[in-house]
């Protein structure tokens, strides 16, 4: 369970936040669904397919992803193997999973730092994609704001850690 959730009010938000970035991607999975659904049955049954179904469906997969990255980070339900772990003592797990998580926040920043710098790229050629000409930009954009949120979040998770540790 996450820090969050023990804290009060933080954990009041963050479960709201949680919900809502549920909510988002819930509706971003059903309309990925009802696109391929309907360009399914048009490819085959009425021989016309949705224009840009493929693209949809590739931009609203990326939503889906980079939202999921800080619900996964408020829940520090990020992919774990405890091989190792298991066999330390609670004080060596503990401050492997705060290093662990400082690593994990530095990564997902360069990830989301080098995300921008290719959405600039983008915006100076006026990237789209090749059927509905919808600007690629926002989407890495967003993609890094939500990447440098989950790094925060995760750093935030870190300390948390580190002072119930010392506390």
């Amino acid at each position: 369970m996450s820090l969050f959730v023990q804290d009060g009010a933080t954990g009041k938000h963050a479960y709201r936040l949680r919900i809502v970035i549920a909510c988002i991607c819930a509706v971003c999975l059903i309309a990925m669904m009802c696109l391929t659904v309907a360009d399914v049955l048009g490819r085959y049954i009425m021989n016309a397919p949705v224009p840009g179904a493929a693209e949809l469906t590739e931009l609203l997969l990326a939503a889906v992803v980079f939202l999921g990255l800080p619900a996964a980070s408020i829940d520090n339900d990020h992919i774990a193997v405890d091989v190792l772990t298991s066999r330390f003592s609670e004080a060596r797990a503990r401050l492997l999973e705060i290093v662990i998580s400082f690593v994990s926040a530095s990564v997902l920043t360069v990830v989301g730092w080098r995300i921008w710098i290719v959405g600039q790229q983008i915006a100076g050629y006026s990237g789209t994609t090749p059927t509905l000409k919808l600007p690629l930009a926002p989407i890495a954009y967003g993609s890094a704001i939500l990447c440098v949120i989950a790094a925060v979040v995760t750093l935030v998770l870190a300390a948390s850690h580190w002072r119930n540790r010392n506390g």
